[in-house]
């Protein structure tokens, strides 16, 4: 208990620091939050090179509106949420990755996969995420990781609910087809 206490009230130093432009708190922040935001925004954006920037952006726009930051809820949430709106206006204003894909490019076919999901490695579950195409990955990822819902996925993605909603159900679909290629590898592999 009395280190929850402790790491809060040095967060919030840490974020009073940055309200007043102290260069020092703000590498803190950096320097703590980094790792995590660089691969929320590798989530959306593949290019690591391009994601950097993303989160570079990100922390820009985090110290610029620290001041928006109520204290409630979790900092580093505040700061996630806008690494994802960094990366998908990314994705937005580059939109010569398209975000939708032929329905021909995704089977319906649902595959089998009983305990498939408890023998992979979180690793290799996000490799597979990260094998979707764009359209698919972004709506999965703001779905099942970060918890959006589809009204709000159409909203930050100018698309609607629907659209959200099948390119979820088709990006499931293809991880199943991923994860049972994955398993068949493996299997192969330990023969």
């Amino acid at each position: 208990m009395r280190l929850r206490i402790w790491k809060k009230a040095e967060e919030q130093d840490l974020v009073e620091g940055c309200r007043q432009g102290q260069h020092k708190a703000q590498r803190s922040v950096y320097e703590q939050h980094a790792p995590q935001m660089l691969a929320v925004c590798l989530r959306y954006v593949h290019d690591r090179s391009e994601a950097e920037g993303v989160m570079v952006n990100g922390f820009l726009k985090v110290f610029d509106k620290i001041g928006q930051y109520s204290g409630e809820g979790s900092f580093e949430g505040w700061i996630r949420r806008i690494m994802v709106n960094e990366s998908l206006l990314y994705l937005r204003q580059n939109r010569h990755a398209h975000m939708m894909v032929e329905v021909e490019a995704a089977s319906r076919e649902v595959v089998h996969t009983e305990d498939a999901y408890q023998q992979l490695a979180a690793e290799d579950l996000m490799g597979l995420v990260r094998k979707l195409p764009e359209g698919y990955r972004t709506v999965f990822n703001l779905y099942a990781i970060e918890g959006y819902a589809h009204k709000e996925i159409a909203e930050q993605l100018g698309i609607s609910e629907n659209t959200s909603k099948s390119q979820l159900s088709r990006a499931r679909g293809l991880l199943q087809q991923y994860v049972a290629a994955l398993m068949d590898t493996k299997k192969t592999e330990a023969v």
